[in-house]
């Protein structure tokens, strides 16, 4: 059997750098090399870019940037269909598994990189990576197609605004509590749940400092219901599982370091609101135009049992705690098949 080079990229300038190496990591500790040739691309926070050949440890431990490594890039040129190294050696790459969370990464930006080139990559297109991770575009979207959200009202610039005229919008269409989220973000990076005037005035400042466009939400108490989509043209959707934050919502902290938190997989729903999740999640994914992966993410209302699509997450965490792999897990699949079936659906798109 021929190997097939697959390019691991990870790391990046978003705010969710870390987070990106971690789950890169387990990526490329999980390909099969019967079958891969395995080359990784790490990029800095400041956005240099180098072929990284040590462990995926260094990569997990943030030392792979004094490791072995050396300059290498995507080539945006159809003739070399690879990477395009310090010393100009091209490697040629039949598919590129971008695990890239957030800005530069989740956004649109590397796969216009791919497009370019003619290269294959895992995971949603431009157009879908970029809706995906401005949640105002992705609203508007999913309010489209029809699918139930919570109420919410967005600012595209919002230090531009009067906290005033913030506040009285804000009460013409809901009441406290809000969630005040960064409109371009993921990891709840910049995410505050506001109760009054002054947690609102502080949670504007934080969003604000991650993204000038900020989104409001009417906050629900809810269970945090999450699924994996898995496909192109045919979708498969998981069992949906469920999240318990250790905090009062599934904030950074409690996603990566709070060990309170975990998840439980199935979620602790009857049959037929799972299977309504289900359907949700597969209109949802097909009203954003994703591809390969993506992991979707609702609210359901512990009093009224209302079913609230939260947002679509198109390069979910890879790492062992990540609710993705585990629910495509539960469903039969090895970390090893998952990634098999990925890169499979990358080369047929």
């Amino acid at each position: 059997m021929i190997k097939k080079n697959i390019c691991v990229i990870f790391g990046g300038r978003s705010r969710e750098h870390t987070v990106s190496c971690v789950s890169a990591s387990f990526v490329a500790e999980n390909l099969d090399t019967d079958k891969y040739n395995i080359y990784k691309i790490g990029i800095t926070r400041s956005g240099e870019w180098y072929l990284f050949e040590g462990t995926p440890e260094q990569m997990r431990n943030g030392s792979w940037e004094n490791g072995d490594r050396r300059r290498a890039v995507i080539s945006p040129d159809t003739y070399h269909k690879g990477m395009l190294t310090d010393n100009g050696v091209v490697i040629p790459v039949d598919a590129v598994f971008p695990v890239l969370h957030g800005e530069y990464g989740e956004d649109g930006s590397i796969q216009g990189l791919f497009k370019l080139a003619g290269i294959p990559y895992v995971g949603p297109g431009i157009a879908a990576s970029a809706a995906g991770l401005d949640k105002v575009h992705s609203k508007i979207l999913f309010d489209r197609a029809g699918i139930k959200q919570t109420k919410w009202i967005y600012f595209d610039n919002i230090s531009a605004v009067d906290f005033s005229a913030v506040r009285a919008r804000i009460l013409e269409n809901f009441t406290y509590p809000v969630f005040v989220k960064p409109a371009n973000t993921g990891s709840s990076i910049g995410i505050s749940k506001a109760h009054n005037d002054t947690e609102l005035k502080k949670a504007l400042f934080e969003a604000g400092n991650v993204d000038k466009k900020v989104i409001i939400e009417e906050a629900v108490d809810a269970h945090e219901i999450e699924c994996a989509a898995l496909g192109n043209d045919d979708v498969f959707i998981s069992v949906p599982g469920e999240v318990f934050a250790a905090g009062e919502f599934y904030d950074y902290n409690s996603k990566y370091f709070d060990e309170g938190s975990y998840t439980a997989i199935p979620a602790d729903i009857d049959a037929g609101m799972a299977e309504k999740i289900k359907e949700t999640a597969k209109i949802a994914y097909k009203a954003l135009g994703c591809a390969g992966l993506s992991r979707v993410d609702f609210l359901v209302d512990r009093h009224s049992g209302e079913i609230y699509l939260n947002e679509i997450n198109t390069m979910p965490g890879f790492t062992e705690i990540s609710m993705y792999p585990k629910l495509l897990m539960h469903e039969g699949m090895s970390y090893g098949e998952i990634l098999d079936k990925l890169i499979e659906l990358a080369l047929e798109s």
